[in-house]
């Protein structure tokens, strides 16, 4: 067999992409469920393999399941990446108008196979609505952002898979095209082996982004609280002895709060946990709204959190902290607690991480030792 034979070249896109469907389905089964659309991907690469058995077995099969049925089922799988796309960036597809648009190009290609035969205006038609759905589903992505190698090359794969169909559409307008894309003529067979390898890439940029959502949520994990979306202690740690050494190196000062939320477990005792973490989560989103971008807020454990402030001196760190203290007291018949906060700053010199630590600590518990609710520097 040829290998330039358009069958030989559809069975070749047919194994890959059923391959492809396998990895995908496969991921989707190991990777966690907040990472959408890799089922999507995988049903879409198995519905371009239908159509494109059904378009291999013309002269074995009725006309109407090798000619329009492969023609709606291969738009119906390319229309399936784009949708898969949508659902990995938490977009809804618009289905519904998608398959009004993919239904109307195959009742043309329809017309131009019985009511009017002509292969090259079919051949137009499809080609000129999978240049398109190719084309909006690489703007879709750029439209989310091009940070990482994995969207750049998926972003490629489908702008160069666009610009082929383009290309297949001009050729038919100098080329002989037959009566049917089983036709030798070598053009077919090219064209299809390059829509077989793109959907091959287009897959591996598919495979390749969803690792990089996936070590995207592992970092969170890392490093933010599940509860509270604060930091970690462990990337607090980290954080702080970065931070000490750059005061060192540059003369300026850090400031460092130490937050206990006052009574905690009385609120767990009387209304039960769930309304325990919600203070918690209010308490988080109460301090965010008052730091700089620069600012580090982060949970040491249970009600207990530290608040790091680069290139801040004391007095402009003990007026944070009571902006912190008065946003927290709870208004009339609200469930909530106080807070009291013990502020130090690094000194210039051989300073520790420990030593920082046990002087906000030290602070913080002469807070609560004089009352509570306060706010004291050490």
């Amino acid at each position: 067999m040829n290998v330039l034979d358009p069958r030989t070249a559809i069975v070749l896109i047919s194994a890959m992409s059923a391959l492809m469907a396998l990895v995908l389905w496969a991921l989707k089964r190991s990777y966690p469920p907040s990472i959408q659309g890799l089922g999507r991907w995988a049903q879409a690469l198995l519905t371009i393999v239908v159509g494109g058995v059904l378009a291999a077995s013309r002269g074995q099969l009725p006309d109407v399941l090798t000619t329009a049925v492969p023609n709606f089922v291969l738009c119906w799988g390319v229309y399936g990446l784009y949708a898969g796309t949508q659902q990995f960036y938490g977009v809804r597809p618009a289905t519904g108008r998608w398959l009004a648009i993919i239904a109307a190009v195959v009742l043309g290609t329809m017309w131009f196979t019985w009511g009017d035969p002509s292969y090259p205006a079919r051949l137009r038609l499809i080609t000129a609505l999978m240049a398109v759905m190719f084309a909006v589903h690489a703007w879709f992505i750029v439209r989310q952002g091009m940070g990482s190698f994995s969207r750049r090359l998926t972003v490629g794969v489908l702008a160069c898979i666009a610009v082929i169909q383009v290309v297949r559409i001009a050729t038919t307008f100098v080329l002989p095209t037959g009566d049917s894309i089983l036709n030798t003529a070598p053009q077919h067979a090219l064209f299809i082996a390059s829509f077989s390898v793109s959907i091959l890439l287009f897959s591996v940029g598919a495979v390749l982004m969803a690792g990089d959502r996936l070590r995207t949520e592992l970092e969170l994990l890392a490093t933010r609280d599940s509860l509270t979306n604060t930091l970690t202690r462990r990337y607090m740690d980290e954080a702080c002895a970065i931070e000490l050494e750059r005061a060192h190196r540059t003369g300026q000062p850090l400031a460092l709060l130490m937050m206990d939320l006052d009574h905690f477990k009385s609120i767990n005792d009387t209304h039960g946990h769930q309304a325990g973490d919600r203070v918690l989560v209010d308490f988080a989103g109460k301090v965010h709204g008052l730091l700089r971008k620069k600012d580090l807020l982060g949970r040491f454990g249970g009600e207990e959190f530290a608040l790091l402030l680069p290139n801040t001196p004391l007095e402009a760190a003990l007026q944070v902290a009571e902006r912190v203290r008065v946003a927290c007291v709870p208004a009339e018949k609200e469930v909530g607690c106080t807070v009291s906060i013990g502020v130090t700053l690094s000194l210039p010199q051989n300073d520790s991480l420990d030593a920082l630590l046990s002087r906000a600590d030290a602070a913080l518990y002469h807070a609560k030792k004089t009352g509570r609710n306060r706010v004291v520097a050490g």
